[in-house]
């Protein structure tokens, strides 16, 4: 059973701006047994992505049911209890699929800005439609902030990206038709690897290096690469060498939080990565991961890179299976009595767990 709170398939994706496209290349964003629609080296649209899960979905006739929030997830009986929607549902075992862009990250200093100056995150950010004349700050020089910076100059702003650079992605990994940036994604840059050790951690709380845009691409677009802003300075967004930046919007590309409130569960931090080995939790019997910034690898949160992460839990679902061969996978009648009533959705919808419970 999967249960997600959006009404439709894919609209984690929908929900982005009008221009998002994947960093990565079509044939590396197909799930298994189902392979991308898409022209090989081409980077898939937003929908084009919402509308390959949603094919994906009805190819594989996936259980689910749409539409409902899970609101809590508790200890219970032999294995956990979860409220969905006022609804009891009951579980052995749990995996947590809701991505990493649950909320959205905005500095404190956000509140001292002019009144008149508009400010929107990218999380909320559609299209260039949205801007009000005059000068746009980006803050944040990640691939959102890169990306969105560019539009903005294209849209005829004079555009500023501020914050320290995440770094990119070397030229040269682009070379065979980007085979060896997807090595270097999901061999090198993993937890088997030293070198994925050491970015690991700065992966999880900073953001990736660039990947398909560089900052070439942002000063050929006439963007104008600045320092962090530090502060306000009547009411102006001002930088740590003390200039200040006449922006009349500001653009938050300052990333997501995490909101893992909602699993009442000892060892689970409400606004923190948990605790886990290989998307294991560490803290509790029966409870997984997937999808997590760099949970094995730097591909770990893309597409195309969920699946040795998914296998390796599933497996050590089968396995726990099989050790409690005395009990079944799930309480009788626990999971259809409560949710087969407004049907589950069958054949035609799935979900792909990114942000919504």
């Amino acid at each position: 059973m999967i249960i997600d709170a959006a009404p439709a398939v894919g609209d984690s994706w929908r929900n982005r701006w009008d221009t998002l496209r994947l960093f990565t290349p079509a044939r590396y964003n197909s799930l298994p047994g189902l392979p991308f629609p898409a022209p090989a080296g081409s980077f898939p649209t937003k929908d084009q992505t919402a509308a390959y899960l949603q094919d994906y979905a009805e190819h594989h006739n996936l259980r689910t049911r749409l539409g409902h929030r899970v609101d809590r997830l508790r200890c219970g009986g032999m294995g956990f209890v979860l409220t969905v929607d006022n609804e009891t549902v009951h579980a052995t075992y749990v995996v947590v699929a809701t991505g990493a862009h649950k909320t959205k990250r905005v500095p404190p200093i956000a509140t001292g800005l002019d009144e008149m100056i508009h400010q929107v995150h990218a999380g909320d950010y559609r299209n260039p439609g949205q801007l009000r004349p005059g000068p746009v700050l980006v803050v944040g020089a990640g691939n959102s902030g890169t990306e969105l910076a560019i539009e903005a100059a294209n849209a005829g702003h004079q555009t500023y990206l501020a914050g320290e650079s995440t770094g990119q992605m070397p030229q040269v990994a682009k070379l065979f038709d980007g085979w060896l940036f997807w090595f270097l994604a999901t061999r090198v840059f993993s937890l088997d690897n030293p070198i994925g050790r050491k970015i690991g951690p700065r992966a999880q709380t900073h953001g990736g290096p660039l990947i398909r845009l560089t900052a070439k691409d942002a000063k050929f677009a006439g963007v104008e690469s600045v320092g962090r802003v530090v502060a306000t300075q009547n009411g102006r967004p001002t930088l740590a060498d003390g200039r200040q930046i006449e922006a009349a919007n500001v653009l938050w590309c300052t990333g997501f939080g995490h909101d893992f409130s909602w699993i009442d569960l000892p060892g689970i931090r409400p606004d923190a990565l948990p605790d886990h080995e290989r998307g294991v939790s560490s803290a509790q019997k029966g409870l997984y991961f997937v999808g997590l910034p760099f949970l094995t690898t730097l591909a770990s949160a893309f597409l195309g890179g969920v699946d040795p992460d998914t296998r390796f839990v599933v497996d050590n679902i089968r396995s726990e299976i099989a050790g409690s061969s005395n009990r079944p996978p799930f309480p009788p009648g626990a999971l259809g009595r409560e949710l087969d009533d407004e049907g589950s959705h069958k054949a035609g919808q799935a979900s792909e767990g990114a942000r919504d419970k």
